[in-house]
């Protein structure tokens, strides 16, 4: 049964077949097997490719499947349609559009196997990219926001700098005042005389004002970390909300891409396996020997020819002795006076009755 399986894919006459020795019968149960396991393979490759794409084992399985078929018909009938006839160009032209549409199917079928095969590799470079890609979305994200945290943070860094200076003017009043008591400068007398009050007072008042600037500053400052802390809960948010696409950059042409990143000795052997595969059907026909099988088509075809070129022949025959004495049976006829005289009588009736038709029109339209 698995024979007449293989016989059926390999397009084989079954009928001419049977009556070939067994040889010949598994000669042709090789090529229909040969065609069988291409399409096998051309369904399996697809699926695999269709899942990376759909992301769905029961669409990648079906639209594997009509490829598959595709590809088993495809190559069942040009098995099917070239004839051994001991001329192996002729025999190979007729292959050509297969072989080039083999090297095309044999590129679509070696991507998704060879991305299985080095997927541990793809992945690798796949991480590496993506490493790549979240640092530059971080870069350019910032940039939208860096120049406004930078502009706050020197508004915060004036706001003590102010602070800062004030305290500088304070402290300095505070020994101005102490070093007046302890007769260290100013008067150089010591005590708490008029001038220390002075000092003192002055001091005071500075000191005043730094409290009261630094409760005014700290409120400016909180406020404006307050901003810098919505910008930078803003920057997270917003790479958060990127980084879903940048970790879903794994599709086919991200694998394709990065497999061509890879060293490409690897891959174009798996290719030529493939295109070997692809080719195999029409290989194998090619270089098959002419047997019985092909002479008993031959015969069969040859009988059909000449058969129908019999009958053309006797058409034309018969056309032509038809033309003859039609010729000559009219002639004798246009020869007699009595046909004459019969067709001139019925001239002159239709005449007569296309005249007394006419007539009767005209006194009608008046």
């Amino acid at each position: 049964m698995l024979k007449d399986f293989f016989i059926l894919c390999s397009g084989s006459d079954k009928n001419i077949l049977k009556s070939c020795s067994s040889g010949e019968q598994n000669k042709y149960a090789g090529i229909g097997a040969t065609v069988f396991f291409t399409a096998l393979m051309a369904f399996i490759a697809s699926s695999y490719a269709l899942y990376t794409v759909f992301d769905n084992v029961f669409t990648a399985i079906f639209f594997g499947l009509v490829w598959g078929l595709l590809i088993f018909n495809l190559d069942r009938f040009i098995v099917s349609t070239i004839k051994k006839r001991d001329r192996f160009w002729s025999e190979f032209l007729q292959a050509t559009p297969r072989i080039i549409l083999a090297v095309i199917i044999a590129v679509v079928i070696s991507k998704p196997l060879e991305m299985k095969i080095f997927e541990k590799e793809i992945n690798q470079v796949l991480l590496e990219q993506k490493n790549e890609m979240t640092l530059a979305n971080k870069q350019q994200i910032a940039r939208q926001y860096t120049p406004a945290v930078e502009a706050l943070n020197q508004e915060i860094a004036g706001l003590k700098a102010e602070i800062d200076n004030k305290e500088a003017e304070t402290n300095a009043l505070y020994e101005t005042y102490i070093s007046e008591a302890e007769g260290r400068a100013g008067t150089m007398l010591l005590g708490k005389g008029p001038v220390y009050k002075e000092k003192r007072e002055k001091h005071d008042a500075y000191l005043l004002e730094l409290q009261q600037l630094k409760e005014t500053n700290r409120a400016k400052i909180a406020e404006k970390e307050t901003q810098i802390a919505a910008l930078n809960a803003e920057y997270a948010q917003t790479v958060d909300a990127s980084q879903p696409v940048i970790d879903g950059f794994d599709g086919l042409m991200a694998r394709i891409n990065a497999l061509g990143e890879l060293p490409w000795f690897p891959s174009f052997f798996i290719f030529l396996l493939f295109l070997a595969i692809e080719t195999a059907p029409i290989i194998a026909k090619l270089l098959a020997p002419k047997g019985p099988y092909d002479l008993k088509v031959e015969e069969e075809e040859s009988t059909v020819e000449t058969w129908v070129k019999q009958k053309v022949h006797q058409r034309q025959q018969i056309l032509a002795t038809d033309t003859v004495l039609n010729e000559k049976i009219y002639g004798e006829i246009a020869e007699e006076e009595a046909v004459y005289a019969y067709k001139k009588q019925k001239a002159e009736e239709l005449m007569r009755l296309q005249a007394d038709n006419f007539h009767d029109i005209q006194i009608n339209s008046l």
